[in-house]
């Protein structure tokens, strides 16, 4: 059984209300935000086994929802939302998480949470009550408000079963969708469990951010946004892993680049690449930047450096004698 709204056929100025109205019925008290252009949408509804599967199509908007359910009502449920096209950033409980296709996440009704989308976009809820999610998962705590990344293998099976669950809601037989639910369940048990097991092994996730930015040091674009969604965390939880160390990730990224920097430029068989060239291969953009970082964590520039080096036959050396500070070099390069 399917129910399908549209504002394909309304008039430009009732497809708010419309939209609203219809929202309300699925999710509850909401606020809505929407760009001075015009709005268009649709919300179409599938049962699959007893549970609520709803497509979420429209153009940008931004939106705000009280508890549907109390803590304590039986009919308090989580939602499990897999983005299908477009980015939509999801807020809840203050962890923000942003979701791209093939992303899912799990939202408790019972707590206030908002979301918003500057482009089209396209997004699947799976409304379960809390109950039965607390049954499947095996678990009493539901991990909420985390991002189930689309990049790992759990993850993009998650996704996939999703978006096949409500493709093929409508012709399968009562028996065949209450199969395809308990397998989504199983993975979405492994995605889970995952992230749990992730964020219980402090060393094992320390040391995986650690190599990823080694491997990644070099490219421009690396950022704790990109790390944190290539291992599978929150950007904020990435932060927590370094603040016992009294260094932000942007810190050490720089340092670590400082330190390749410092042994490429006394590394006499890479004469024949100028400075500039060194510095945006291992990362840096703009070179008045690199220049000031350079001299503020050494002491001395990058060109005098350079020059000292050579004189002093730099072959392979490092270069440590000419340098006020004692830099971080990879074997140094842990969070305790």
């Amino acid at each position: 059984m399917s129910q399908l709204f549209s504002t394909d056929l309304l008039p430009a100025s009732d497809r708010i209300d419309a939209w609203q109205w219809n929202a309300q019925q699925i999710c509850g008290d909401c606020r809505i935000r929407l760009p001075k252009v015009s709005f268009h949408g649709s919300i179409e509804v599938r049962n699959v086994a007893g549970v609520a599967l709803t497509r979420f199509s429209s153009s940008a908007l931004s939106f705000w929802k009280w508890p549907f359910d109390s803590a304590s009502a039986p009919s308090r449920s989580c939602v499990v939302i897999t983005q299908i096209a477009g980015s939509r950033l999801y807020l809840q409980r203050g962890e923000e998480i942003l979701l791209k296709p093939g992303d899912s996440t799990i939202i408790d009704t019972a707590v206030p949470w908002s979301s918003t989308c500057n482009t089209d976009c396209v997004r699947l809820y799976l409304r379960v009550p809390r109950w039965v999610m607390q049954d499947r998962l095996c678990m009493h705590q539901i991990p909420t408000a985390r991002k189930i990344a689309g990049a790992t293998a759990p993850g993009a099976i998650l996704s996939r079963l999703s978006q096949n669950l409500y493709d093929e809601a409508s012709w399968m037989t009562g028996e065949e969708l209450a199969g395809a639910l308990d397998q989504y369940f199983e993975v979405l048990t492994a995605c889970i469990r995952g992230d749990v097991a992730q964020t219980a092994t402090a060393p094992e996730l320390k040391a995986r951010i650690l190599q990823f930015i080694g491997v990644h040091l070099g490219e421009q674009t690396l950022s704790p946004s990109v790390i944190a969604e290539a291992i599978g965390i929150s950007v904020r939880h990435l932060h927590r892993v370094f603040s016992v160390t009294g260094c932000s990730v942007g810190d050490y990224i720089r340092v670590l680049r400082l330190d390749q920097c410092r042994r490429d430029l006394s590394n006499a068989r890479l004469l024949d690449r100028s400075i500039t060239e060194i510095a945006f291969a291992r990362g840096f953009s703009d070179a008045a930047h690199f220049s000031h970082s350079f001299r503020k964590q050494f002491g001395i520039s990058a060109r005098t450096f350079r020059a000292h080096s050579a004189t002093r036959g730099g072959s392979t050396g490092d270069g440590n004698q000419f340098l006020r500070v004692k830099t971080l070099n990879s074997s140094e390069a842990t969070l305790n």
